[in-house]
């Protein structure tokens, strides 16, 4: 029995040891690290790095706690043991001690409060943050099983890799969301640029980023909402200001009419495909997919489930569940020769 106690604790042990370097290395990753990806521990923005210093402050308090309780049941445990010499009678009984009744009751009730007013602190700075006048303004359209981001003063309207500018501190540009459900509950989070923010049904939520470094930030719907809940996957583009202009002016533009792919936009638009997508100058105009006009801008498809690669596409196209079982969109059905045209069309839309 002692063998089994002992290689319980061990493993217990080891156990332990396996978190704390794991919170060791993932505390120390930098920005440039894999880990800084999807890293709490690397917040690139106001709320973010707000967030976070208000929990190294819970877990301090915490760790101070524990140390303390931890010590003071050692050292009863240390101290009053059985021994040898014991003549094996009860020792003496408190019954009632004023001093240490108030301590178990101020002190907790002390920390509590701290930790109320730290946490309330950080709560009214972070929503109720001024808007600047030069703020972006985005809104975030939660679907199963995708992201749409709309740009109501630019005209816009995207899917799945959200684009912002990097804000300069010394002329800070933030990006204000206002996140939206078409049909369940959804939850926004990019770890490296803030908290946790529920899209829930007939209800506005609110949210802020001000990213100073250029970059991809990684995130995913953190909320529980079907089948394909973990491939609701997003990808934040945080580009220089004169990248973001650039962007917006491709992003403004009609998509592209090839006529060498004719053929495959006779197809798209003569099949289901416009009931569900729109493509600006065409007869699309579906809204229940996303918006394919300037599709191969993006880098991934399925809302991040793949990379944007031909063969990813026409996989894609023929049958969804290949690479995101669960999805709401249909299988084409499409002959090869409608199927490659359609993917070569889709190809154009930059």
């Amino acid at each position: 029995m002692r063998n089994r106690n002992n290689a319980a604790t061990q493993d217990a042990i080891r156990v332990f040891a396996s978190l704390f370097c794991w919170l060791a290395v993932a505390a120390g990753a930098t920005p440039d690290s894999p880990l800084s990806s999807t890293s709490i521990f690397a917040p690139a923005t106001t709320p973010a790095k707000t967030i976070f210093g208000l929990s190294i402050f819970v877990v301090a308090v915490c760790a101070l706690i524990f140390i303390v309780v931890g010590g003071l049941l050692v050292y009863s445990v240390v101290k009053f043991r059985s021994r040898g010499t014991d003549d094996g009678r009860e020792p003496a009984q408190v019954y009632g001690s004023t001093q240490i009744e108030l301590a178990w009751t101020v002190i907790p009730v002390l920390i509590v409060a701290v930790l109320f007013l730290a946490t309330a602190r950080v709560i009214h700075a972070i929503q109720d943050a001024p808007k600047p006048a030069a703020a972006l303004e985005v809104t975030v359209v939660g679907h199963q099983f995708w992201w749409e981001f709309r740009y109501p003063k630019l005209g816009i309207v995207t899917a799945n890799e959200l684009h912002i500018p990097a804000s300069d501190p010394t002329h800070p540009t933030p990006t204000f969301l206002k996140l939206l459900s078409a049909d369940t509950d959804h939850s926004f989070w990019v770890p490296e640029l803030g908290g946790k923010t529920d899209l829930i049904p007939n209800r506005v939520n609110e949210m802020w980023l001000d990213p100073a470094r250029p970059g991809i930030y990684l995130g995913q719907c953190a909320q529980y909402c079907g089948t394909q809940h973990a491939k609701m996957l997003l990808r934040v583009s945080v580009d220089s200001a004169a990248d973001f202009a650039a962007w917006v002016t491709a992003q403004q533009r009609d998509a592209t009419q090839d006529e060498k792919v004719k053929a495959g936009k006779r197809v798209f638009e003569t099949t289901s495909c416009i009931n569900c997508h729109a493509v600006s100058g065409t007869a699309a105009d579906g809204r229940f997919g996303p918006d394919l006009g300037h599709f191969m801008s993006r880098t991934t498809i399925a809302s991040g489930a793949a990379d944007n690669t031909p063969a990813n596409l026409r996989l894609w196209i023929q049958n969804p569940d290949a690479i995101k079982p669960g999805s709401l969109m249909p299988a084409m059905k499409l002959s090869d020769g409608d199927l490659d045209a359609v993917t070569a069309y889709l190809e154009t839309l930059r």
